[in-house]
């Protein structure tokens, strides 16, 4: 026998970039990226409570921007290179926000926590429900049984058809006996009714004579 050739193992490839030719396909990439690049950008500033502000352009050279607090701001700030003076009441609304910001990373934390929790319970759950049906393969459809699933089947068929013929045999002797004690104790009972008859009309033929 020939022996199998196996094929090398390529590895980890590395993809080139390159820019895409079609446009419905490039379109659609450019949303699932914005929204993905939004997203992350979104938890970023929720978790480390920065401010951060992000511009991209579609490929149809239109501007989507996303920014926290205040993209306009920010963007201002950044080309100025000259940060507004902290003030008192701009430090008291940092203060303000940082904290409502650590109540909000406490709360996600304990969210995601939560959400672990359900995901390995749903997950044990698979475990037992898939357990279950093996342990109950006779309940599966026939078409999804294999080979020794249908040939036990067929066994346990074989089997429970005798073990009911037995008991149907079983019944029907009960009830043909329960029958025949019947009949018997009817004619017990009527047989000294007819002695007693027979008699009395001996009695009477005697005093004819």
């Amino acid at each position: 026998m020939e022996k199998m050739i196996k094929k090398p193992c390529m590895g980890r490839q590395k993809i080139s970039i390159v820019k895409i030719s079609k446009k419905n396909h490039l379109q659609v990439t450019f949303s699932k990226r914005r929204t993905g690049l939004f997203k992350k950008a979104s938890e970023l500033a929720t978790l480390c409570g920065v401010e951060i502000g992000i511009i991209v352009f579609s490929p149809a050279n239109k501007a989507f921007s996303f920014g926290h607090l205040d993209v306009e701001s920010i963007i201002d700030r950044f080309l100025s290179r000259n940060p507004q003076p902290d003030s008192g009441a701009n430090r008291l609304i940092k203060a303000h926000r940082n904290a409502n910001i650590h109540e909000l990373n406490m709360e996600l934390t304990q969210v995601l926590s939560q959400l672990e929790v359900e995901r390995k319970r749903g997950e044990a759950l698979d475990k037992m429900r898939k357990a279950s049906r093996k342990q109950c393969w006779w309940e599966s459809p026939i078409a999804e049984l294999g080979s020794r699933e249908l040939e036990q089947l067929r066994m346990a068929l074989e089997e429970l058809k005798k073990k009911v013929a037995e008991q149907a045999n079983k019944i029907f002797v009960e009830s043909n006996n329960t029958s025949f004690f019947k009949v018997n104790a009817y004619e017990n009972k009527t047989k000294p009714h007819d002695q007693s008859s027979v008699a009395s009309s001996s009695m009477y033929k005697y005093w004819l004579v």
